[in-house]
């Protein structure tokens, strides 16, 4: 019995866990970032419909991007980003530096979407857990959301 139990909890925890949303199932009157990580996109809303999208990268297997619903807290034009990096074949010291970062909107602690000019993986995971976007995304992005437009990353 026991066996039963177990095996139909997998079964059903599997059914479970392949609904997916789509930025085609939100509606909002506000202005919303969404980023999904499975497709790695970002699709900003405003009054319900979609005003831009682009592909972005968000974090990788150890600094994954954290997932919820946060108010954009910080704006800054440009600003140095830094901090502990696992991947030794990248960083060998430990620790990533990357100067004059673009559009930076903080959403969470150290979580933001920015402009990433040192990579075009878009599409993939590469970062340090930010959402790194194109730098035209990042800048219309910039523009369009204010202190307090919510993003939503699942």
């Amino acid at each position: 019995m026991k066996r039963v139990l177990i095996t139909l909890f997998f079964v059903l925890s599997f059914f479970v866990s392949t609904a997916s949303v789509h930025a085609e199932d939100i509606y909002t009157t506000e202005k919303l970032i969404v980023v999904d990580t499975g497709s790695q996109t970002l699709t900003a809303w405003n009054e319900g419909k979609i005003q831009h999208t682009t592909k972005v990268s968000t974090g990788m297997k150890k600094t994954p991007t954290v997932k919820g619903t946060y108010p954009i807290y910080w704006k800054i034009p440009m600003k140095d980003m830094r901090g502990p990096s696992p991947y030794k074949h990248l960083y060998p010291s430990g620790k990533y530096h990357i100067k004059n970062v673009p559009h930076v909107m903080f959403f969470h602690q150290g979580y933001a979407i920015h402009g990433a000019y040192w990579h075009n993986n878009f599409g993939r995971v590469a970062s340090h857990g930010c959402v790194n976007v194109p730098l035209a995304s990042a800048e219309w992005l910039f523009n369009f959301a204010s202190v307090g437009t919510k993003v939503v990353v699942y």
